[in-house]
């Protein structure tokens, strides 16, 4: 659950993530939370599909203009987070518990890299906003963005205790 005086930073729609791992496969489309004390993986939303379907478009036309990921949008706000976040599938990261962050410029998109422990197990994530999907036979992501990680990766690594 989020804390009660928690602020949220960025909030990003259509976040692909997929495991970094050596022949992993698949991924999940999710929203990427930054709150002034965590990092939150929504894949499991309360909100509206209209809703999710307009930010989702209203994000790819801002990114096509400014690469800037340090947004928020209309309709989703701190009690959203709280709500979405009883559900068992989403995920709070401490910043601490990032054991590494950095991005990554590629001729198809933008990909914010995560390693962190979660329940005692290290995980490895790679992330990329995903503009175009295919839903047949499973949904994928098609098309990704170009965006600037870097002000993501600053906040994340300004505000750990603990560092590497």
């Amino acid at each position: 659950m989020p804390d009660y005086d928690e602020t949220m930073e960025a909030h990003l729609v259509s976040v692909w993530r997929e495991s970094a791992k050596f022949f992993s496969l698949g991924g999940r489309e999710g929203m990427l939370v930054l709150t002034d004390k965590h990092l939150y993986f929504i894949q499991k939303t309360k909100a509206k599909s209209a809703w999710w379907q307009a930010i989702r478009r209203r994000q790819a036309l801002n990114f096509m203009k400014s690469k800037d990921v340090m947004i928020l949008h209309d309709g989703y706000d701190e009690d959203n987070l709280k709500v979405d976040m009883e559900n068992p599938k989403n995920e709070k990261l401490n910043f601490d518990d990032i054991s590494d962050v950095w991005y990554d410029e590629k001729d198809w998109g933008s990909v914010l890299y995560i390693e962190y422990t979660h329940n005692g197990t290290a995980q490895k994530y790679q992330y990329s906003i995903a503009q175009d999907w295919v839903k047949y036979p499973m949904k994928d992501a098609l098309k990704f963005m170009h965006v600037d990680w870097q002000p993501f990766v600053a906040f994340i690594k300004e505000r750990q205790r603990i560092t590497r």
